[in-house]
């Protein structure tokens, strides 16, 4: 098991590395044509229904977890309904997020 924690955060450091060397690039050729260095931070707009995304989801998790235990202490299920209702509320908010937005 420790193996794979060391693993995850090699990579992890390794990418982070990478991502930064490409980042510094990518700014250093914007200033040498005469940008900003903040290029990329003003062409993005900010994303107000990220929380209500996320939010459901998390919600949705939590409440996953907690029927499933309940459904293994009366016995109707047991340890594997933990995930199948994780993934099924998991579903049933990410849907309702799509017809939120779309209504919006």
């Amino acid at each position: 098991m420790e193996d794979v924690f060391i693993s995850l955060i090699v990579f992890g450091f390794v990418y982070s590395v990478i991502y930064l060397h490409i980042r510094k690039k990518e700014r250093m050729a914007l200033l040498e044509k005469g940008l900003d260095g903040d290029y990329f931070d003003k062409n993005k707009l900010p994303n107000k229904s990220f929380n209500l995304k996320y939010g459901l989801l998390a919600i949705a998790v939590g409440s996953g977890i907690l029927i499933a235990r309940i459904f293994e202490y009366y016995g109707i299920m047991y340890e594997q309904g933990y995930f199948a209702m994780i993934f099924l509320l998991g579903g049933i908010s990410l849907v309702t997020y799509y017809f939120m937005e779309k209504k919006l």
